[in-house]
């Protein structure tokens, strides 16, 4: 079974609704809505418009992004490990 939208009204009379994953938990949630059909488009634009959707990291930490991406990424075959130089000796003082 996939992912569920859930639509609920307040006391206010407004329109939420929340894309529950199969555990039951959140996973997205809405703005409030005036109307019940509202919230159906709203559900609507998502299921049209997700499965293209990009994502946009506007946070400032691309980089660290990135990285994190490229440490999770299956290690490439390694060269043979080339042998390290000694290291000078310090001077003594």
């Amino acid at each position: 079974m996939a992912g569920k939208f859930v639509i609920t009204k307040n006391k206010k009379g407004q329109y939420h609704f929340n894309l529950m994953a199969q555990n039951g938990q959140v996973i997205a949630s809405s703005e409030t809505y005036p109307d019940k059909q509202s919230a159906m488009k709203g559900i609507a634009s998502i299921v049209k418009n997700a499965p293209t959707a990009k994502i946009v990291d506007d946070t400032g930490e691309q980089e660290a992004a990135k990285k994190a991406v490229k440490a999770k990424a299956p290690a490439a075959k390694k060269a043979p490990a080339e042998k390290k130089e000694a290291a000078a000796p310090k001077e003594k003082k």
